[in-house]
């Protein structure tokens, strides 16, 4: 405390509280240049690494293998470059509606402040490996031409002083926190408040109990989601489907996962079973399965991955034998979230043992009675047991061994053989944008349980949210999200808009998860030895968090994708 009884974060804001809201017009020219230095930093850097993993204007794969470093961190750049973009749009978009206020100004000027200057400097792919642009290749002159004047004013302009004004403002009076406007329209928004609303009711109050003790999100729960649409989004009303776009489902993930990540990923089971049926079903699966999934009736799982391949599903050894009227499958299968209480699996399995690689690939639509802790798989040819887990609890996640599992032949996918990576590979886009959004509410939960402890701690005589360490890195939390969101968002409404996205939806996956996880660290580290005791909340948080850099496309293999598509134009 001052000798007055004001501490730092109430000077700032004081001081602070009309330049800022004078100075807003001037931060959207910065946000424009520094998106468009950007923008020509990730092209130099493009240049740079084709030269090294090209030949003949083709990819050489063993020169992309080699130069992963490299490769890696194009994608990197490449997504930092997009986030700016979007933080740039949303800005603009936001100042003509007349919604640009100070919060959602300060916000992004400090995101943006930081993703230029780690472009600069160097961007972390992870805790121990930096990209920086000469090892790339970029020149000396490239690399200077990139910090121009405004991109060194936008820089500049963000001060201990800006980070205080900011915390001042996310904490607004008499507790009222607030984080700003994401930019969405006022049905989503509606959206938005109705899930939290249910979130904070029926979720919150039991995660850490459910986390603790390893059970399942409860079957009640699971119908309340199902009369809130949870399960029917996207789906068109022919289906019993809501005919939403990809931005609600983005909405109800993030509120659903902020409250805890089991409740928010059961949405995505959902989702990965109804775009392989919707894309690529028979109009008979179609009426079969969609209304069932839609309604919540019929749960579904999805049983790609086997203990050999993770994610080199080229490499994938399932077999699927057609015997009359069923195709028996035998194989393992391994990482099956939710399997046992799910009623059907979309099944890939290899249907042509001659044929190498994804083409010899199918999807089925496997059906199967639920089972319990006791009896996980009763199901002939079917037998399986759990995988123990640190986070990412509520719907368990299990093994799968098959022997001669019976699938009714008329589950075959599109009744085409063949077909299978193609058809899973039409869903990756959704599923990204999705598990990104979850990522984001999983940081909105950290970013939330810190500055709760952040305000009520005490120390030294005063909350330690007073202490510009602990309010620097709620302030960086809230800025990544926004920056995460509104490349998320942007993601889905290309999806919504029916154009390819599979590089921004990967872009946002890759961004968000490692967001998640730095809001879910540095919330711990707020909460001190605290958070390291089981009965914090945020300790669940960090668990959860941890998962996402993995799930849907590891980081690495997430920014392999990435960079093979920048670079093949």
């Amino acid at each position: 405390m001052t000798s007055k009884g004001i501490d730092a974060v109430t000077i700032a804001s004081e001081t602070l509280s009309k330049s800022s809201e004078s100075s807003l017009p001037d931060l959207i020219p910065l946000l424009d240049s520094a998106a468009e230095a950007a923008n020509g930093l990730r092209d130099r850097c493009r240049e740079a690494v084709a030269g090294k993993v090209s030949q003949g204007g083709k990819i050489d794969g063993d020169a992309l293998e080699r130069e992963q470093h490299a490769a890696h961190g194009l994608a990197w750049i490449a997504t930092y470059a997009e986030a700016l973009n979007q933080i740039a749009s949303y800005a603009r978009r936001m100042s003509d509606e007349g919604r640009f206020g100070e919060m959602e100004a300060l916000l992004a000027q400090i995101g943006a402040a930081e993703y230029a200057s780690q472009l600069a400097g160097g961007v972390p792919m992870s805790q121990g490996e930096i990209a920086r642009t000469h090892e790339l290749g970029v020149s000396e002159k490239d690399q200077t031409a990139f910090l121009s004047a405004n991109v060194r004013d936008l820089i500049a302009a963000t001060t201990p002083a800006t980070r205080a004004r900011a915390i001042a403002l996310i904490r607004g009076s008499q507790g009222a926190v607030s984080y700003g406007d994401t930019g969405l329209d006022e049905t989503i928004t509606a959206m938005r408040e109705e899930m939290h609303r249910f979130s904070e009711a029926e979720v919150v109050p039991h995660a850490q109990d459910w986390h603790l003790k390893d059970e399942y999100v409860p079957m009640e729960l699971i119908g309340q989601m199902a009369e809130l649409g949870v399960f029917a989004l996207t789906l068109p009303e022919e289906y019993g489907g809501l005919g939403l776009g990809k931005e609600a489902m983005c909405v109800v993930s993030e509120e659903l996962s902020r409250g805890y990540i089991g409740v928010g990923s059961l949405g995505t089971r959902s989702e990965i079973a109804e775009e392989l049926i919707l894309n690529d079903g028979t109009d008979a699966q179609k009426q079969e399965w969609l209304p069932r999934i839609a309604s919540g009736e019929v749960l579904p799982t999805a049983v790609f991955t086997e203990p050999n391949t993770g994610s080199d599903l080229a490499s994938l050894t399932t077999r699927a034998v057609k015997d009359g009227d069923v195709y028996r499958i035998t194989g393992q299968k391994t990482w099956i979230t939710h399997a046992a209480r799910a009623d059907l699996m979309t099944v890939l399995a290899r249907t042509n043992p001659s044929e190498k690689g994804y083409r010899g690939l199918s999807m089925f639509l496997a059906p199967k009675p639920r089972g319990t802790d006791d009896n996980p798989f009763p199901a002939d040819g079917m037998t399986g047991g759990e995988i123990e887990v640190l986070g990412y609890r509520g719907m368990k996640e299990f093994d799968i061994s098959f022997d001669g599992f019976a699938v009714p032949a008329a589950n075959l996918l599109g009744q085409v053989e063949g077909q299978g990576f193609k058809q899973l590979m039409q869903t990756f886009e959704a599923a990204r944008i999705q598990t990104a959004a979850r990522a984001i509410g999983v940081a909105q939960a950290a970013l939330d349980l810190g500055l709760r402890y952040g305000t009520e701690r005490i120390q030294f005589g005063k909350p330690i949210v007073s202490f510009p360490r602990v309010a620097d890195k709620l302030v960086m939390m809230a800025a990544e999200i926004l920056l995460a969101r509104q490349l998320t968002y942007f993601a889905a409404r290309e999806k919504d808009a029916g154009r390819r996205c599979d590089l921004e939806a990967g872009m946002a996956k890759l961004l968000a998860a490692r967001a998640a996880w730095a809001a879910a660290d540095n919330a711990l580290q707020i909460h001190g030895g605290n958070g390291f005791a089981l009965e914090y909340p945020v300790s669940r948080v960090l668990c959860d968090a941890r998962i996402l850099s993995i799930f849907e496309g590891a980081a690495e293999i997430q920014a392999h994708v990435i960079a093979r598509r920048l670079l093949e134009g």
